[in-house]
């Protein structure tokens, strides 16, 4: 186990450097087997109220992201992506350096954001570097995305983090086989402690809060996957051996300080999950559990679960279902796992095309006691064939004590001009 408090390499940041030249240079070389794309974005935030521990009420943020992407046969694919990113609340490096591994506790302000050979053949197929793996099917949450942390600086408003691994499938008519290694855990990257979104409890107001790091594991991690797609059902069954990229939280006070440390230990997991769907004439009943347990007896032991039903109507796009948590064996006091949290609950999803240039998009969770609710109003607009306006209103409610209810002082708008080539 490995105390972290900031990440530090040498020869992977040179590796990265020459693996770009490489693909700048074979792109030159045959411009027609390569493609490029990305964005610049502009987005601010606005919080109609201050929290206790957050007077800032605006928040500016920009993000320019591109990709790479060569295929110098039909057999081999090799990504590369860059994100460049500044904030106005202090949510990224000051430093520039290229960030690889995605472990920091505040966004990189330059990072790879991916970086993988693809070789496909004869139904194999083996994709090896940074990359995104999906496991989940529900929406809203994902109790079998275990290679899949996130970026909680803002909670409501997460975004997908890439991993190290290296991912193999077999083919076999309607059945697929994948098996993914990853030689070190990504954590999910946690609200920052002196921002709003880090919803310091009552009895922690008027106490500094500090960081006392993470401790993140050494070893590997393992996963295995099998996937049957038909007309009529589709179903999969997956394992995990690894940790969790949702770390249980140790709350220690100071001797003699009026301050609290805040220690995040990522616990070993093991995973059993499995989702299906099973399309109809009137709707798609879908469903997905896990069973976590922890070997070493260190963390909670749980089973998490997701059921939906899901229709399109016209321009509609409905989903509503309900997510369920059953605590086998309860161990740690505190945890940061928005999945969790958000069990109990009656979970949501509505997408209208209005035409192929406006879309709207609703999403929402509310507790089945009442006691939280969160609704999210997307609308977005392309202006012309490069432009894109996107408006986003969230509304928080609930009680101190629940999950959602302690964000109740972060409802906001936010407003979003995005540039894509």
């Amino acid at each position: 186990m490995t105390r972290l408090r900031a990440s530090r390499y040498g020869g992977q940041v040179q590796g990265v450097f020459v693996a770009l030249a490489v693909v700048l240079f074979a792109t030159t070389a045959s411009a027609q087997r390569a493609t490029y794309s990305g964005f610049l974005e502009g987005r601010g935030f606005f919080f109609p109220q201050e929290a206790p521990n957050d007077a800032t009420r605006r928040v500016g943020d920009a993000l320019f992201r591109n990709e790479l992407v060569l295929r110098p046969a039909d057999w081999f694919q090799f990504a590369a992506g860059l994100d460049l990113r500044a904030n106005s609340h202090d949510q990224v490096e000051d430093e520039w350096r290229l960030d690889y591994e995605d472990r920091g506790v505040l966004r990189p302000r330059a990072a790879v954001r991916r970086l993988a050979a693809s070789v496909s053949t004869g139904g194999v197929t083996l994709d090896v570097g940074k990359q995104f793996i999906r496991w989940g099917r529900a929406d809203v949450i994902y109790p079998t995305d275990r290679f899949a942390p996130r970026d909680y600086l803002n909670v409501v408003d997460s975004e997908l983090l890439p991993v190290i691994a290296a991912r193999a499938s077999i083919r076999f008519g309607s059945e697929t086989f994948e098996a993914i290694w990853s030689p070190q855990l990504t954590p999910s990257r946690l609200p920052l402690l002196d921002q709003r979104w880090a919803a310091v409890p009552p009895e922690a107001v008027g106490l500094a809060l500090l960081d006392g790091g993470s401790v993140i594991p050494g070893g590997s991690q393992f996963g295995a996957r099998w996937r049957h797609t038909g007309s009529r059902l589709e179903t999969a069954l997956s394992v995990f051996e690894g940790y969790n990229h949702h770390p249980d939280i140790d709350a220690r006070l100071r001797p003699g300080e009026p301050a609290v440390e805040i220690l995040r230990v990522h616990p070993t997991i093991r995973m059993y999950g499995g989702d299906i769907a099973i399309p109809g004439a009137w709707f798609t009943l879908k469903a997905e559990g896990a069973y976590v347990t922890s070997p070493p007896g260190t963390s909670d032991e749980y089973l998490l679960y997701v059921v939906e039903i899901e229709r399109q109507v016209g321009e509609w796009l409905l989903d509503v279902g309900y997510a369920g948590e059953r605590v086998l064996e309860s161990r740690v006091p505190r945890v940061f796992a928005p999945d969790r949290s958000l069990a109990r609950s009656i979970i949501g999803r509505a997408a209208y095309t209005l035409d192929p240039t406006r879309t709207v998009v609703f999403e929402g969770a509310a507790r089945q006691d009442g006691d939280g609710f969160y609704g999210k109003l997307e609308y977005s607009q392309a202006l012309s064939q490069h432009w894109r306006l996107t408006l986003t209103g969230v509304g928080l409610a609930g009680d101190p004590d629940d999950f959602l209810g302690q964000y109740r002082r972060n409802s906001h708008a936010s407003v979003a001009l995005r540039y894509s080539f």
